[in-house]
Order: C-alpha cells, then structure tokens, then sequence
C-alpha cells in the first residue's frame, strides 16, 4: 500500500495554507533506499491577480537561483533535464492545480541534495520559491528497539522503510528469529508529515538467553533484485542468576585456594563475597574470585556469593572444610585431692575432622571420644591408687597430640602387707613398708618391753623413701622368740596406721639350735642392749636435726609399764633402762 491514494486530500489542506500569495510547500527532509525511488511531494501559489492561461515548471537541483546555472531536474515546457536526471524524473502533479509533486527513480549519491521548484506563468511572472526538500539516501531500513527489554515482559521490535514512491512497494521480513519466544510479526502505514512509512513489527517475550542475539529486518521490492537488510543486538534486561560456583570443598591448612563466582546479568551486577555476615571482597563485574594465599582453620565456613542489579538479587552459598591435626589439648592444671573426694577431668581440643579422644594412665586406657572436641573423665571417690600422670591424646588422620597432667591424692598411712620381721644370722630385721601422701612418721614398738623406736635412732632404724612408700627397717642383734611382738605405727595428718609385723623365718635354722629356752635369754640380752644404747645416742643427738622423718612418739624408753609417758623425765628414764639391762643380765645368767 503506498500513500498516494491521500495526496488529493493532502493538498485540499495546502491549499487553505498558500492561497493569495507566491509560496510553496514541500518535505524539509525526505528520504528514500538507494537505487529505489522517491516522489517529492509539492504545491506552490502565487497571486489572485496573476491569471496565467498555461503554468510551467522548473525543478532545480543544489540552487535556486537561475543565473547560477544549476543542474535541471526536469523543465516541463520543453520535458527536458540535466543529463545526470534524464530518464529519471517525471512530474507527478498537475501544475494548473497547483500540484508540482515530482519523482526521481534510479536514486544514487549523485542526486542527493536540495530541490527548489521555480513556477514559469508566463512573460514575467516567473517566481523561484526559496521553500526546499533535502533528499538524503539509506542503505538499509531503520529499526527501533524498545527502551527496555525485560525477561518476561513483551517486547516489540520496529523495522521502518520510507514509501514514498508509487513505483515501488517495499516487502519487509525479519530474519534470525530463531530463538525468540512466541514471536509473531504485524504491518501498519504510518504517515508525518505528508511523509509515508511501512512499518513492521516483530513482538516477542524475551529471555536471558535472547541477550546479546541479533536480529534482522529485511527489505525487497517485487520483480527487482533489490534488498536491504538491518541488524539490532538484543539487549535483554534480566536479574542476575550464577551460573558458575565452586562446589562445597575440603582443603588442608597451608593449601592456595580460589573460590570463583560466575554471575551472568543485564546489567552487569554488584557480586560480593561474604562470611559470617562480613564483606569480604565486592566488584562490579560478570565474576568475582576470592583467593587465599595459606589456607588456615580460621577460613573455615560457610561462603555465600551475592549478586545483585536493579532487576533482582540472588545468592549462592558453599561450605568450606579446613582440615587440620587435633591441637594441644587443654587439660586441667595438676589436681590436688583427698582420698575419698570426686574428681573431674575435662580434656579438650580442636580438630577437623573431629578427633579421637583418650585419657590414659600408665599406658592403661581410662576413657575415650569418638569424633569429640571434648571428654570428661569422673572419679567419683578418688583413692590413692588413682595418684600419679595421667595423658590426653587427641588424633585424627592428619595428626596427633597430647597433653600431661597430674592427679596427686593426699591419703592416710597405709602399712603394706609385704611388712615383717625376718632373723638372719643372729639379727632381727623388722621392716614397715608404708604408703602414704603426705610421708608418714614411723615408729616401731615392742609394748611387752614398753620400749619404742623412732626414725630418729639411726643406730637401729634406717629409712628411704621411693614416692609415696616410706620403707623403715629396724635392726636389732640377737636371737628373738617367735613370738616376740613388734608394732608399725604410721601417722599423718589424716591418720595412724598401727600394724603387727609377723615374724617370718623360713628356714628356722638358728632356733632350732638354740632352743626356744635360749631364744628368749639371747633377745632379751638383745632388747636390754639396745634400750641402753638408744639412750645414751638420745643424749648426744638431742639438739641435732635428723633427716628422716620426726615421730610424734618419744625417744626409745625401756618401761615394764604397758604403756610409756609422754612426760616422764629423764632420770626416771635412766632408772627403769638400768633396770632393764640388770633384768637382762639376770636372764643370760639362768
């Protein structure tokens, strides 16, 4: 459909506009494809008083002014023209009703430029009208994309060519449409200023993926070779998505690491990295990396990746495990504790993955954790054998660690049943083997004989210490009776112990010999000596200071009493010791 079925109607309002005076009117612009045709539609006027009998018209090309010789586009009195017009130009219009439309056919860039008409009424009423159309030439039509195309939102793609020829009617397609959802194309005539247009229109709902395509409008004339085509990229507007993250991953501590995030988007989108609700890196870019130089426990978590544009939001999340030996367990600092008292141990680490847990003691295992931070360990009622080094151990497959501690429980004496009295070639040995913590004061007695010895008589006692054993040995010279009694006394400030030492002789061999008759005159020869001999070191050691334990007993007496006094003085002491020795003495006489 061309537009010169208006033209009449067209110039009916012109005319209204020009009457009584010598104008014209005409496209300022007009354009047409190169090698087609366009008509340049005109009308002029001139005076009522001018009453020409036959009208005549000149068509310039580039000037208006005659004696300037410009090119002739066309002369109607003689249908002559330039040689660059001829055989390209008719007029179109009747000039007795003031109609001068002309058409150019065959256009190339030579005939681009202005046209001026020049009415010839005859004799003197000849008149250039200063009114001109610029005629510009196109290589391809022009389409028009909408302001914004949105995902999801129609849109509408517009191919324009000029059709202002009656010659030739332009066919317009679109091409490279593949791809575009629900697609359809529709055709409107669109008329400004006394100027015709075919417009084409492809319609279409627009993806992500539609971003970037190009699309083209294409034109044809019928029964010609002639075609045109345009191109437009489509910029589609959509929110961000990610198209690209690293999976959640397993690194080890001292690893290089990048973590990647692709992010497709129109327009390009504010992508951030965060952690724990901080920043960690943000760019306006299609991808952003975050990388870590030395990979430590502290990178451990989850990482989310943002991206956003005016269109919409949206985020990817991935898990980061930073696997690393258990460190050094942190235990509880050394224990003091009463035998008795509950005590709890609290051992814990840090692993990934979450470790083995164990608390040992000499090598025998107490308690375990599997895939814990954490293990406790409860001694309801601690005793003296729950004394001593404990270990917690702490491993997974990329390590192991421990850390010591002590547990030291304070408890009263306890005599060992190893404790005995033994004869060895005419000597007593009683040792008292005695556990303890804090170290016990020893003391041994022989009550039928009222005497008591402490560690203090070094002459008759020795000690040593191995931990928490004290083992004193006393030592006296003689034949005992087997059925001599001798008492272990151990005290500290949670208690006293007293204990019988069993007489033990194996091999009986010296008491045989002897006689039990003989036995208790040689010990009792033995008990009396030793009475005397402990009192008199009693005096030269008074004053001096002793390494071995203090004893809350009193130094060796020698009493028939059953019991010995604390505060008895010492020529009391003197007096009952003689009379010990001179009983002793009587004795070995029998």
């Amino acid at each position: 459909m061309t537009s010169w079925t208006f033209i009449p109607f067209i110039f009916v309002l012109i005319k209204g506009i020009l009457c009584g005076q010598w104008s014209a009117w005409m496209p300022q612009n007009i354009y047409a494809l190169r090698e087609t045709c366009v008509s340049i539609p005109c009308k002029f006027d001139y005076p009522d008083d001018v009453r020409p009998s036959v009208v005549h018209g000149v068509w310039y090309f580039k000037s208006p002014y005659p004696k300037n010789l410009p090119p002739v586009v066309l002369r109607t009195k003689t249908n002559t023209a330039h040689e660059t017009f001829q055989g390209r130009t008719k007029l179109l219009g009747e000039l007795h009703q003031r109609n001068c439309t002309i058409q150019i056919d065959h256009l190339t860039s030579e005939v681009q430029g202005k046209y001026y008409f020049r009415a010839d009424l005859g004799g003197y009423n000849q008149y250039t009208y200063s009114e001109h159309s610029n005629l510009g030439l196109l290589d391809a039509p022009s389409i028009l994309s909408p302001d914004e195309m949105v995902v999801g939102s129609v849109a509408e793609l517009m191919c324009y060519v000029p059709d202002n020829c009656p010659d030739m009617t332009p066919l317009v397609t679109w091409t490279r449409t593949e791809g575009l959802e629900q697609h359809a194309v529709y055709g409107k005539l669109e008329e400004d200023n006394y100027l015709w247009t075919t417009v084409s229109i492809l319609k279409y709902i627009p993806t992500s993926k539609n971003n970037g395509h190009v699309v083209g409008c294409k034109v044809s004339y019928p029964n010609t070779s002639l075609e045109y085509e345009a191109f437009t990229m489509l910029d589609v507007k959509y929110p961000p998505k990610i198209a690209e993250v690293n999976s959640s991953l397993e690194t080890t501590e001292g690893t290089h690491l990048i973590l990647l995030c692709v992010v497709e988007s129109n327009p390009v989108s504010l992508v951030s990295w965060m952690k724990d609700g901080t920043i960690l890196k943000e760019e306006l870019s299609a991808n952003l990396t975050l990388e870590f130089e030395n990979v430590t426990h502290n990178y451990d978590g989850l990482y989310i990746c943002i991206a956003e544009n005016i269109y919409g939001k949206v985020n990817r999340s991935l898990g980061l495990a930073v696997m690393y030996a258990p460190w050094k367990p942190s235990v509880n600092t050394s224990i003091l504790a009463l035998e008795g008292e509950p005590v709890t141990i609290l051992c814990s680490t840090q692993g990934n993955p979450e470790p083995i847990i164990t608390i040992m003691k000499e090598k025998n295992l107490l308690s375990t954790a599997i895939y814990e931070n954490e293990l406790i360990l409860e001694l309801p009622e601690v005793s003296h054998e729950d004394d001593g080094e404990y270990w917690c151990v702490a491993e997974n497959q990329y390590g192991k660690s421990s850390s010591s501690f002590n547990i030291t429980v304070e408890f009263a004496p306890i005599v060992v049943s190893e404790s005995k009295c033994t004869s060895v070639r005419e000597t007593l040995q009683c040792m008292c083997e005695v556990k303890s913590n804090p170290e016990p004061v020893i003391v041994f007695e022989l009550p039928e004989k009222s005497i008591t010895i402490n560690e203090s008589n070094r002459e008759f006692v020795y000690s040593q210490r191995n931990g928490y054993t004290v083992s004193s040995i006393l030592t006296l010279r003689g034949e005992p009776s087997e059925d001599i009694l001798v008492l272990c006394s151990a005290s500290n400030v949670y208690g006293t112990k007293v204990h019988e030492l069993p007489f033990k002789d194996p091999n009986n061999v010296i008491w045989g010999k002897v006689g039990p008759v003989g036995a208790v005159v040689a010990f009792a020869i033995l008990i009396g000596v030793a009475g005397y001999m402990i009192q008199t070191r009693k005096k030269k050691n008074e004053n001096e200071s002793s390494s071995f334990v203090q004893t809350e007993n009193p130094p060796v007496m020698f009493s028939t009493d059953p019991e010995p006094k604390e505060k008895r003085d010492k020529s009391e002491a003197d007096n009952r010791t003689r009379d010990i020795i001179s009983g002793t003495t009587e004795i070995c006489q029998v």
